[in-house]
């Protein structure tokens, strides 16, 4: 059990004293009715929870994981350069909840801007850390449009291990094929920098395009450019039961 102002604060809807004001008010409610609640102080058991802030509908959970459909044209980065950061797409209980100075869900890994695709986020540190080691080995899919037509030979170097200009160790995709004239499916268990331009441009072709349409066991399917959701706790599993 805990008060309602503590879960509102470990939702991201502010300071203690913001989300007490919230309350008090009359913004908040609790339960698939939303009945309102106007003592800060009352305790409500967490799990399952349901409730509603000025308005909207939220479920608590302990920690995020989310799914977003990243578009082109957005940084993975709380400050980014010359383009809108991808967590604008987010609502602002998302980026900031938690507090303190690692606040709000992270990116679990990155995306180039004109990279398109399943992008995971989260605010747990450890879940962060087993998706993105390299020790294991998560797969992800990459769908690449190239400039010049595929061939059995640059499938074969990407399979055997192509040599980056950081690393003179071999590089090598899990699996690839071509399922087009020009477009290559690759699979990488790895995250290195522009790593799919990089070993496309070492067997002698461009990447016109990039898209990530899966992650571990997670598929990118209907969810729409630019929108996100929470993943589901048989997704959080599958993704960390065989790790």
């Amino acid at each position: 059990m805990k008060a309602l102002q503590d879960i509102l604060f470990s939702q991201g809807f502010g300071t203690r004293r913001i989300c007490s004001g919230l309350i008090q008010q009359g913004h908040v409610g609790v339960g698939d009715a939303g009945e309102p609640c106007t003592d800060p102080f009352a305790a409500f058991d967490e799990e399952g929870l349901v409730f509603r802030v000025m308005g909207e509908t939220w479920h608590y959970h302990a920690q995020a994981y989310l799914m977003l459909h990243k578009p082109a044209g957005f940084e993975c980065s709380h400050k980014p350069g010359a383009h809108p950061s991808v967590y604008t797409l987010l609502p602002g209980p998302l980026r900031v909840r938690g507090g303190g100075a690692a606040a709000g869900v992270q990116a679990v890994g990155r995306l180039d801007q004109d990279t398109t695709g399943l992008l995971l986020l989260s605010d747990d540190g450890k879940f962060i850390h087993r998706m993105t080691s390299p020790r294991h080995h998560v797969p992800k899919v990459y769908e690449a449009q190239v400039k010049h037509p595929l061939d059995d030979g640059q499938l074969a170097r990407l399979l055997d291990g192509v040599v980056l200009d950081d690393d003179p160790k071999p590089v090598r995709a899990q699996a690839c094929e071509a399922v087009g004239e020009r477009h290559l499916r690759l699979t990488l268990t790895e995250g290195k920098y522009h790593q799919v331009k990089r070993m496309v441009a070492a067997v002698g072709n461009r990447v016109e395009s990039l898209h990530r349409s899966a992650f571990g066991e997670l598929v990118l399917t209907d969810l729409p450019e630019g929108r996100w959701r929470w993943l589901t706790g048989d997704e959080v599993r599958s993704l960390t039961q065989k790790l």
